[in-house]
């Protein structure tokens, strides 16, 4: 039996997921024709643009900036003039504040290109940071420049780029330390052949970490004197959080071919109250004290569990967010600990779903998916 082969027709291949340089082109052209202030060297738009980029705003000529991270006007403006100055930055916090997020939007926008990536993994290699070799070439001809294959950091470096580091403190600890000579003298040594990389103007590195891998790979405090640290903090306000979580979702299910609109609002917002009163351990208005599971119940999860439930609610259902489509997402996302996590879960449908007003569909949804 033969198998045909399927290739799309020419022109419409798509990116699952584009590069926030590619998704976001039009407002980087747009901010780049209006920035009329001064542009640190290899910059593609002011600090000032870059802030704009992250935040959101009106351009002069009407055109719509969409915010890309909602969150304290001030942590951005101090991580914008982190990377303008020659420390590193470290982006710091819980499991889905938005971390990597930021990361790829901030070197998008001040270099054009967020791909010059190095991904944290307990297996990471020191050749990930600094550089490996073509070994057909160096086993044919030795040790040459051609038989060198930079890391995205020395090619970042060379080129007055921004290089991104994820998950650093997943990163075995004698591979971070190969970042203090490139963080504190900006040089990148190759012994093999007696040269060494100079970083050149433009260059900077923005790794991210995690507030709960503290004691995975702990920094050194040599390392981590060559950063400035910026805590990305979980949405302070229900509303804020509703809000972070319904333009992910929109963005999510357009790239899909989803279904969004306001009738699935209510139910992002009964996502982001569950989620915030188990983080909390306390339900909304103060009276209830509960117990929190083990996982964490970001803001990236409860976008997940709304992405789920559209794709649930466009292709088992009439296309309506509804709180069947949302209560199998929740239980997954909060019982991580089969034997614990269930417990807490079934207390607080018990006591709190159960008993709130107008969440009578969604109880009997969250009893199906728990029986």
């Amino acid at each position: 039996m033969t198998v045909p082969e399927i290739t799309a027709p020419a022109g419409t291949e798509e990116a699952l997921r584009p590069h926030a340089e590619d998704a976001f082109a039009d407002e980087l052209k747009a901010l780049a024709a209006a920035d009329d202030r001064q542009r640190p060297v290899r910059w593609r738009l002011s600090p000032w643009a870059v802030a704009m980029y992250l935040l959101g705003g009106t351009l002069p000529d009407g055109t719509v900036i969409t915010p890309k991270y909602v969150g304290p006007r001030r942590i951005v403006e101090v991580a914008v003039t982190t990377l303008a100055t020659d420390r590193a930055l470290l982006l710091l916090g819980v499991p889905g504040t938005a971390k990597t997020w930021v990361s790829e939007h901030l070197a998008a926008a001040v270099s054009g290109d967020s791909t010059l990536l190095v991904q944290g993994t307990a297996g990471t290699p020191e050749e990930a940071i600094r550089y490996g070799w073509n070994y057909a070439r160096l086993l044919a001809h030795g040790p040459s420049r051609d038989a060198l294959v930079p890391s995205p950091v020395m090619r970042a470096m060379s080129e007055g780029m921004t290089a991104r580091v994820e998950e650093l403190t997943r990163i075995p600890a004698d591979v971070q330390d190969s970042l203090i000579t490139i963080l504190s003298e900006k040089t990148l040594p190759v012994p093999e052949l007696g040269q060494e990389v100079q970083a050149v103007r433009g260059f900077n590195l923005i790794a991210t970490a995690n507030d709960r891998d503290r004691g995975v790979n702990d920094l050194s405090s040599a390392l981590r004197r060559r950063f400035n640290t910026v805590v990305l903090p979980l949405p302070a306000t229900p509303e804020a959080e509703v809000d972070i979580v319904s333009r992910r979702v929109d963005q999510m299910g357009r790239s899909l071919d989803l279904p969004t609109g306001p009738e699935g609002i209510d139910e992002i917002r009964r996502v982001v109250t569950v989620f915030r009163e188990l983080r909390d351990g306390v339900t909304t208005d103060g009276r209830t004290k509960l117990k929190s599971p083990s996982g964490t119940l970001s803001t990236a999860e409860a976008i997940s569990v709304v992405t789920n439930g559209l794709a649930l609610a466009a292709h088992f259902g009439d296309g309506v967010l509804r709180p069947g489509d949302v209560a199998a997402g929740i239980l997954g996302a909060v019982v991580r600990d089969p034997a614990a996590d269930r417990v807490i879960w079934q207390e607080y449908v018990e006591t709190v779903v159960r008993e709130r007003d107008g969440w009578k569909d969604f109880y009997r949804a969250c009893r199906e998916v728990s029986a």
